[in-house]
């Protein structure tokens, strides 16, 4: 098992001989032979996702992508802020990749989860999955996304234009507790 983390930071000039530090996108990411898992601050690739899972002996690509919607109970939505507890949310992506790529026969699997703000229309998580036929990937596909939403160590917060949040673990709809812009 391979473990890369990158976290760097740039200073930029303001234009007034001070220096300012500027916070670049940080990712950290787990990597096995046919799986990948990944949490970043940066907004999420496609195509790069796609690329990990690419096989001459696949028949078939299937790719989850959620994305940050504009409303949630008819509430405008402003965006969303997701955390994460970053080393046991890796942990738990490598153990989900691992099962539902033996229980479903998959040749390759990555899973891209966001962290940090997200704004309305960007993808949050990427799902792609290989598998030799469509059945397997779609299934694959399905039943990681279940299992990332229910075990790994993300919560998100759901920032409302009124000002006000709630945080949201990362299943649908469970509401925590509202958050307000003073406290």
């Amino acid at each position: 098992m391979s473990e890369q983390a990158s976290k760097e930071r740039e200073c930029e000039n303001d234009g007034e001989g001070e220096k300012e530090e500027k916070q670049l996108p940080q990712t950290e990411s787990l990597s096995r032979e046919n799986i990948h898992v990944e949490l970043t601050s940066a907004p999420l690739s496609i195509a790069q996702v796609m690329d990990r899972v690419r096989s001459p002996k696949a028949g078939a690509l299937v790719l989850f992508a959620g994305t940050t919607r504009d409303s949630f109970d008819d509430k405008p939505v402003a965006h969303l802020s997701y955390t994460a507890y970053t080393s046991r949310a890796l942990a738990t992506m490598m153990s989900v990749s691992e099962e539902v790529m033996q229980k479903q026969g998959l040749i390759a699997i990555c899973i891209v989860h966001r962290v940090g703000e997200v704004p309305i229309g960007e993808e949050s998580v990427l799902i792609a999955v290989a598998g030799k036929h469509r059945g397997e990937a779609w299934r694959g596909g399905e039943e990681a996304l279940e299992k990332v939403k229910e075990r790994v160590e993300v919560w998100k917060m759901e920032k409302f234009e009124d000002g006000g949040g709630v945080w949201r673990s990362n299943r649908d709809g469970r509401a925590g507790v509202r958050v307000d812009e003073d406290g």
